[in-house]
């Protein structure tokens, strides 16, 4: 609920969906009733299936490919 609240006020809009990958936290009959009642869409996705988050896979590339670019320019220099 702060979360909701946070979002709204930095952006001005309202949260339309949330995608979840049926963990406990999220499976609950209250926030199945938060989702409910502020008209958010509730999205599960399979357990272990990255590829079904496209967003953050591309993040955690791009994260991983700078890593890797850090090491590589590290091994050059030393």
């Amino acid at each position: 609920m702060k979360f909701k609240n946070w979002i709204k006020n930095q952006s001005g809009h309202k949260i339309q969906a949330v995608k979840s990958n049926n963990s406990i936290e999220y499976t609950s009959y209250k926030f199945a009733k938060f989702c409910h009642d502020a008209w958010i869409e509730h999205q599960y996705i399979v357990p272990y299936t990255p590829q079904q988050n496209g967003v953050s896979e591309r993040k955690n590339r791009t994260i991983m490919e700078m890593a890797r670019c850090l090491l590589f320019k590290k091994d050059f220099t030393q």
